[in-house]
Parts: C-alpha cells; sequence; structure tokens
C-alpha cells in the first residue's frame, strides 16, 4: 500500500513473536515522504538487513507524530498490528525516539521499553441512518458544524448523566491523547496504564462550571445530538470525519492492543509526566 505521506509495503495479519525472538528482530523500515525523514532512511539503510513489512516484528518508522499515526491507523485498519519503533525525523517527535545514532538500530529496538496503547472505537450513526466505526489513538471530538452551539445528552454505561450539554462539543481522550488536543482544552493529563479516559467540553456553554469526567476506561459512552436538524454536530475519530450524526458510541477496545517501543530512559510515560511541570 502506498501512503499519503510516505510509502508502505503491503501488509499481512501476522503479529510479532514472543520476546525470546525479540532479541533478534526482524526490522522493517517506513518511511515519510518528508526530506528530512528521506535523508535519514538513506543513512540507515545500509547499516541493518532491512525485511518487507510482512516478515517484520517490528516497523521502525521515520518521521513525525502524524505520521507515526497515520502508520497505527493503517494497522489498526487492515487488522495487521505490529510493535512500532518510531524515530523523530519531523518537528515535536512527542510519540517518537531520538534521532539517529551510532547505536545499532536493531540493538536500540531489542532493549526498548514497551508501551501497550489502547485505542478508542467510535460508532457513529448519521441522521439519515448510516452508520460508522473508526479508531481512535488520541482523541475522538464532536463538534459543531455551524454557528448554533451543539446540544449534546451524555450517557454512560445506559445512564444519562448529563441531560444537556450545551457549547462547542466535547472530546474523549485516550491517555496518549491527554497531552494533545484534551490539553490544550483544559483537560487532565492521563499517565499512561491508568486505564482512564478524559472527557472534556469544549468551551461549554451551558453549565458553565462543568469541567469535563474522567472515566474508567471500561466506561460504555453515549452522546446523543439534541436538535440535530438545527444544531448539526460532526464526530472525528482523529482525523476520519462523520458529518451530521445523530448518536455516537465510544469505549477503548482491548482487541486493537497497539504497541509503542521506546528507548530506555525515553519513555513516553516519563514524558507525559514531565509535561504536567510545563509552565
Amino acid at each position: 500500500m502506498r501512503s499519503q505521506n510516505g510509502t508502505i509495503l503491503p501488509l499481512s495479519g501476522d503479529t510479532m513473536t514472543n520476546d525470546a525472538e525479540l532479541a533478534l528482530p526482524k526490522l522493517a523500515l517506513i518511511v515519510s515522504d518528508s526530506a528530512k525523514a528521506q535523508a535519514g532512511a538513506r543513512v540507515l539503510h545500509d547499516s541493518h538487513d532491512w525485511v518487507a513489512p510482512q516478515e517484520a516484528d517490528v516497523l521502525v518508522v521515520l518521521g513525525g507524530d502524524g505520521f507515526l499515526l497515520h502508520v497505527l491507523h493503517e494497522l489498526l485498519d487492515r487488522d495487521a498490528i505490529k510493535p512500532v519503533y518510531g524515530m523523530n525525523l519531523g518537528t515535536v517527535g512527542f510519540l517518537m525516539n531520538g534521532p539517529l545514532d551510532d547505536d545499532a538500530i536493531a540493538r536500540r529496538v531489542a532493549e526498548a521499553h514497551r508501551v501497550p496503547v489502547r485505542p478508542l472505537c467510535m460508532n457513529a450513526t448519521t441522521q439519515d441512518g448510516q452508520e460508522f466505526s473508526y479508531h481512535a489513538i488520541n482523541e475522538v471530538s464532536l463538534l459543531r458544524e455551524t454557528r448554533q452551539t451543539a446540544k449534546l445528552e451524555i450517557r454512560i454505561n445506559g445512564r444519562v448523566r448529563l441531560e444537556e450539554l450545551a457549547g462547542d462539543g466535547i472530546l474523549l481522550a485516550t491517555p496518549v491523547g491527554s497531552t494533545a488536543y484534551n490539553l490544550s482544552a483544559h483537560g487532565p493529563i492521563l499517565p499512561l496504564g491508568s486505564r482512564m479516559v478524559a472527557m472534556t467540553p469544549l468551551n461549554p456553554f451551558r453549565p458553565r462550571r462543568w469541567k469535563g469526567a474522567i472515566l474508567p476506561e471500561s466506561a460504555e459512552v453515549e452522546l446523543r445530538i439534541l436538535e440535530p436538524g438545527k444544531r448539526p454536530v460532526a464526530a472525528v475519530a482523529d482525523q476520519k470525519e462523520v458529518r451530521d450524526v445523530a448518536t455516537v458510541r465510544i469505549n477503548a477496545t482491548a482487541e486493537k492492543e497497539l504497541t509503542l517501543l521506546f528507548d530506555p530512559g525515553f519513555t513516553l510515560e516519563e514524558r507525559i509526566f514531565a509535561e504536567q511541570f510545563q509552565v
């Protein structure tokens, strides 16, 4: 398959082998189209005996956070989940490891710390009855489509918890996504491994003082659009959008658990922890 940002060979449904075999991992190289990533790929190309993605134990991704998320979504969509080791040759690189150095790439991957990431599953039904299902690694957002405020009813595990939220919308963020859009919307940062989800309102008008909630990962969330004809709402799972929704159901899915690999001392958990002390 060819991605919108880089070239990716076809992937099979094979999953990673056990930890003993990780000592000598078979690696595939997936590279963003950016000039910086392409230059890094040329440096790495002759330093390791790369294999095709369908034969690999681990995918090594060169680029930025956006490209890494794109690759992870490709794995989810094709049900071809493998551990991913990202190398930052983009900008922020929050989900990535440091850039190239003198250490052999196979050694870096073999010694890497494993971080499980459970995506959210969004099931959206439109006003005309169409159904869509997408996964979100960062967050699911419901956003007003017009100048009119969105009005939402919030149900958790079948029980109405908020009869009406009026504002720009709402989002549910994973621990990985809690430092992204969620943090910008003044939502809480969630530690990795917390098995929690952040529910954060977006510019709430009523109830004005409601700041959101932290929910267990096991919670079944249903969001119903009130007055959908007058106040249309779009639902977005990371970059995948469904417009004119009537209801949206969201839950975390263990069946699609992803694995990110990080260098020792350079873990995502440490970065999320440090983010809470940024001023």
